[in-house]
Parts: structure tokens; sequence; C-alpha cells
């Protein structure tokens, strides 16, 4: 009873931290609003994390959990892999940001604008594995005759990549303004046929 107690208050602590550099930038989160965001006292705060850096480092984990979670069940075993399954997993992550304004990559990017060395490090580990589930989704694309055999599977998963980037960057600092599978829709339809097998 008291890891459940445990564990649901690290994960409203860790919601709470996302809120609040979604909001404001990671520059200005503290302990002392976290705190006040979940509405316990700083001290409830240090009984679960050591420290603000604690707490990030925290979070990559849940981000990476999250993001990597549901990437990893696409390719997965004989499963035939399609431009349609690629471009509905990728989705699937829109879905999650856009109802939770969880914003997994802009977190990831701000914490990486703290220049802590020890969380970059988690924050590039946790990009350059998500990377790899991409070529790993491509290459199973590939495969199944849907993805062309002369595509360089790593320079595609990292344009991948960098186009899911974007438009949540661009989307965010539009404050949401435009709906995100449109506009992923029309850049996947350019993506996808220069990767699709002819």
């Amino acid at each position: 009873m008291i890891r459940k107690k445990t564990e649901v208050r690290q994960q409203q602590i860790i919601e709470a931290a996302q809120r609040l550099i979604f909001k404001h930038g990671s520059e200005h989160l503290t302990v002392k609003r976290i705190a006040k965001e979940v509405g316990i006292s700083e001290a409830a705060i240090y009984r679960h994390f050591k420290s603000k850096r604690s707490i990030l480092l925290f979070l990559v984990s849940h981000i990476e959990t999250i993001l990597l979670t549901e990437i990893s069940r696409e390719g997965a075993g004989n499963e035939i892999v399609t431009l349609e399954t690629i471009e509905k997993t990728i989705q699937k992550h829109f879905t999650a940001i856009d109802t939770r304004k969880g914003l997994a990559f802009l977190v990831i990017a701000e914490i990486i604008s703290l220049g802590d060395k020890g969380l970059n490090k988690k924050a590039s580990m946790m990009i350059n594995t998500y990377i790899s589930k991409l070529i790993e989704l491509l290459a199973a694309g590939v495969k199944s005759g849907s993805v062309r055999q002369d595509i360089d599977l790593e320079a595609s998963a990292l344009l991948l990549f960098s186009m899911i980037q974007t438009i949540i960057s661009i989307w965010s600092l539009n404050k949401g303004s435009f709906n995100l599978f449109d506009k992923f829709g029309s850049l996947w339809r350019v993506y996808s046929q220069a990767i699709a097998q002819r």
C-alpha cells in the first residue's frame, strides 16, 4: 500500500513538472513551484526526490517509457509493417501529446537547454534509442516490401525524428492552434513518397 502511494505521488510530481516546463520553461522549474502545482509541501517532494535534478532524471526515464513502449510494439515478431503502420505509430504519440499536453519531445529539449551533463547524457541516450527504434520500424517496412530497399535507414529515421520534433515545436509555439494530425499528415505524404517501395 505504501509503495502504491509512493508511485502515485511520484507520478503526480513528474506530471506537475511537465506541465510547469510547458507553461514556463525548464529554467523556471523549482521544487517550490512543483509542490504548489501538486498541492503538497516542499518537504513532501523531498520524501520522494532528493532534488530538482532527480525529478528531471526520473521525468526523462518516464518519457522514455512512454515513447518507446508504443514504438517497440510495432515491427515485433512476424507482423507485417506497412507505411500505414509506421504512420499510425507516430500518430499515437501525437494523441498522447495533444490529450495530456505531455509534450515529451519539447520537455526533452527544455531539459537539454539546462546544460546539465548528466541530464544531457540521459536525454541523448533516450533520443538515440528512439531513433534506433525508428530504424527498426523502417527496416521491418523494408522486409515487408512496403519501404524501398535502397534507402539509408539511419538517415531516414533521423529525418523522421526531425520532422516529429519540428512539427511539435511549431505546434507548441503556436499554442496548439492547429491540428497535429492534419499537419503531420501533410508532411507524412511527402516523406512516405520518398521511402515507399515503387
